[in-house]
Order: structure tokens, then C-alpha cells, then sequence
């Protein structure tokens, strides 16, 4: 089964030299090699046993696969073109192996939000919001060890998905953080399903956010579902894939019903269409 990137990232690979050797021949198991800001790298490491990989201070997932080990690692968006460094810890040694990391251009969106406070939040509204973050970034740092990394082989609701992964926005004429996830337009009400299976890791009606679940698929893969109508799961649930875990609203920061699908491996946002099979059920 082939992976797919988008034009611009698979624009962006053509003029990268990786300078990592051949990838193992079952490497379709796993998400594509795509070393730039927001993509993923896959690269194989040393070690009779298993080792451990970090960037960091950032644990990364190590695979068995055809007979060698891979690392899998979400690459920041901020990252800069260049080397990233991967320290590679064994049992009888710690290594450095180093990634080139490519460019990857990100357009600028302008967003007209009605209700101001969603723009210049009051003092009550801005501590609300670090508190629900705290939520957010403990499930997001949340790890279960896992055979694999698991690869996407639906898409959450059927619609036209955006490509706004990593743009940076403007919301009222004022800059934001970049965009952390994918847009899909889908009508109020319809169900938002599990790619993969995992772990409801939070859950909760957050200040920007809205109605939001997240869900642990091990090994540092953790995914988010904001702007719901409904939830319809609770924290630990066990989830399988395509399970229905809540449904499309327009809640928190929206202009209009759709669903804010983020992906983040090894703690950090990548782009999600890095993570769904070429034959992903939409």
C-alpha cells in the first residue's frame, strides 16, 4: 500500500538529497519519509534491541521492520531547513544521526471572526483557555509503547478537505499561531469516525476549541477533533477504527460547521494528509 503527500511536499522531496541508504522494501507499513516542516521522518537506526530515539528532549517511536529498526518522528513545523539532529541510544552506545530537513512553503489565511472575543479574549477567558490547554498538551504528550505507528485508512467525515496545515493566520486583520490541523466542510450533525484505533486520551467543551476529543493511538500518535456538535465517547474509552466518536458542530472558534482534524506524532502538529493511506475511505 502506497502513502501519499501532498503536490506541494512531494514538490519540495524532488530537490532533497536524504543521504539515509535504501528504506527497507516493507517500508509501506508506514507513513511516507517526508523530511520537511510539518512532515514526518522515517529512518532507519542501529541496534541489535531495541533503542531509544529522541530529538531533544522529545521521544520518538522505534518500529521492527524487515529486520531493522525504524524511528518515526513528527518534524516540527518551525523546524529550519538543515540538518535535525536524532540522538540514538543503545545499550553499548549513544549516536547522533543526522536528518536533512527540506523547505516547505505555507500560504497565509484571513479569517473574519464575528464575535470578538474569540480574537482579544478577556482575563477570565484567557486563564479558562490555559487551563484547557494544560488538558490538550498532557494528552498530547501521552505514550503507549506500540508494534507500530498506525497509518490512517479512513478519512474522520467525508468532504472537501483543506490543505490549510501549517498556514499562517490572520483572524480579523491580527496574526495567529500557524494552523495546527485540516478543515473538512461537513454539515452539522454528521458523524466524525476514528481513523485508527486507540484510547480516548480527553475529552472536553473548550474555550476555542469547542467540543473536542482526543485519542491515543500509541507510540506518541495522538489525534484531535474540535468544533464538535456532540461527544459521544468518555476519557479511557478503548475505540475501534471507524468507531463514531462524536458529531460535526460548529462550537469555539468557527466561522461556519466543519471539523478541525489535528495529527501529532512524537508531541508535535503534522500535517494529516502525511498519515492516510492513498486508498483512505473518505
Amino acid at each position: 500500500m502506497c502513502y501519499r503527500a501532498s503536490m506541494a511536499v512531494v514538490t519540495t522531496l524532488a530537490a532533497v538529497s536524504l543521504h539515509l541508504g535504501s528504506l527497507p522494501a516493507a517500508l509501506a507499513e508506514f507513513p511516507a519519509h517526508t523530511p520537511v516542516p510539518g512532515g514526518i521522518a522515517v529512518v532507519p537506526v542501529t541496534g541489535e534491541r531495541k533503542p531509544t530515539v529522541r530529538i531533544g528532549d522529545r521521544r520518538i517511536a522505534v518500529v521492527r521492520d524487515n529486520g531493522r529498526w525504524l524511528a518515526v518522528a513528527g518534524i516540527p513545523r518551525d523546524t529550519p531547513t538543515g540538518p535535525l539532529t536524532l540522538d540514538v541510544i543503545s545499550e553499548t552506545a549513544r549516536t547522533s544521526q543526522a536528518i536533512e530537513i527540506g523547505t516547505r512553503n505555507y500560504r497565509e489565511q484571513h479569517l473574519t471572526i464575528k464575535e470578538k472575543r474569540y480574537v482579544n479574549p478577556d482575563a477570565a477567558e484567557l486563564a479558562r483557555y490555559r487551563t484547557e490547554r494544560q488538558t490538550m498538551d498532557d494528552a498530547r504528550a501521552s505514550w503507549r509503547d506500540s508494534n507500530t505507528v498506525a497509518v490512517f485508512e479512513l478519512v474522520p467525515v467525508p468532504g472537501k478537505r483543506s490543505d490549510s496545515f501549517g498556514s499562517r493566520r490572520f483572524f480579523n486583520g491580527q496574526p495567529r499561531n500557524p494552523h495546527s490541523g485540516m478543515d473538512i466542510a461537513a454539515p452539522a450533525g454528521t458523524p466524525v469516525r476514528a481513523p485508527a484505533a486507540g484510547i480516548v486520551a480527553a475529552t472536553g467543551d473548550f474555550f476555542f476549541n469547542g467540543k473536542t476529543v482526543m485519542l491515543d493511538h500509541g507510540n506518541g500518535l495522538v489525534t484531535l477533533y474540535c468544533h464538535l456538535s456532540e461527544v459521544l465517547v468518555t476519557k479511557g474509552d478503548r475505540i475501534t477504527l471507524g468507531e463514531t466518536i462524536g458529531l460535526v458542530g460548529a462550537t469555539g472558534r468557527v466561522t461556519g460547521a466543519h471539523l478541525h482534524w489535528s495529527v501529532y506524532l512524537s508531541g508535535v502538529a503534522i500535517d494529516p494528509s502525511l498519515m492516510l493511506s492513498s486508498d483512505a475511505a473518505p
